[in-house]
């Protein structure tokens, strides 16, 4: 998930999360020593990239420059309020937790060090997602994985997946989140890598499929919270995966966006 959230949303992603890197993960390229400006522009969207460290820069710019795809996806809305997916966003073993004992999808997410995390998407596909920069808008991502399937056995590489947030109100006055995910994917067999981009509509429309569904696993999530909150606390506590701060501002946003719910449903059907 882009973490596992970004693995989901990246995806999420929020998917995110658990989406944005399970969704990915399955590209490559080596670092280049030196000076790597990196392009601010992508697909139409502006980045803060000269905020990115000089030695992220070299470990990104070959992936962006040489990708064997690139893909966008969005901007799609998740019906979150800021807070609550910023904070999945930025926990994706947690939101890795809620979605597969939900039984929306079998993705799983853990820690690996500080803003890194391991996630596998359940589908063959598994890597380690590790934030780069962060700010109220924006977040970057570089992942490193594989993919297994029946055709394509053990395919390695690296990917860039860039995100951007904006904070809406929907027509009924539900808060929510716009996001648009842009990845730059590389392979790391460079003989495959040349074959998979003479296949680019084909692959980048895989990649597309595997983004498409981190983010709606997440927003699957939001609507079974807002719907079905003491669904959602049963399955987050039996046993619980989360660490007590996770499930106090799990319990918190639960009962939000209840009441939010709650408020929404009174003025739609006032006469």
């Amino acid at each position: 998930m882009i973490p596992g959230w970004l693995c989901l949303r990246m995806a999420g992603s929020l998917s995110l999360i658990v989406v944005i890197g399970l969704s990915a993960t399955i590209y490559s390229s080596p670092a280049q020593p030196g000076t790597c400006p990196l392009p601010s522009h992508h697909a139409g969207v502006t980045f803060p990239v000269e905020q990115i460290e000089a030695h992220w820069a070299c470990r990104l710019e070959p992936i962006i420059s040489r990708h064997t795809t690139a893909n966008k996806l969005g901007p799609l809305r998740t019906p979150l309020p800021q807070v609550a997916y910023l904070y999945l966003l930025d926990h994706p073993p947690m939101a890795a937790s809620l979605v597969n004992r939900l039984g929306i999808a079998p993705y799983q997410s853990e820690i690996r060090g500080p803003g890194r995390y391991w996630g596998n998407d359940g589908e063959g596909t598994a890597g380690t997602v590790e934030l780069v920069y962060q700010d109220r808008t924006s977040r970057v991502y570089y992942l490193e994985g594989s993919h297994d399937s029946r055709f394509l056995h053990h395919i390695t590489g690296k990917a860039v997946v860039l995100l951007r947030m904006n904070q809406v109100t929907d027509v009924n006055g539900v808060e929510a989140m716009d996001s648009t995910l842009i990845s730059y994917t590389r392979l790391d067999n460079r003989l495959l890598s040349g074959i998979v981009s003479l296949l680019r509509p084909l692959t980048g429309s895989a990649v597309t499929r595997k983004l498409a569904k981190g983010v709606d696993s997440v927003n699957r999530l939001s609507q079974v919270m807002r719907q079905q909150p003491d669904r959602v606390l049963s399955e987050a506590t039996k046993p619980s995966a989360l660490s007590s701060d996770e499930m106090a501002f799990l319990k918190h946003t639960l009962e939000d966006l209840s009441h939010s719910s709650s408020a929404t449903q009174s003025r739609t059907s006032s006469p």
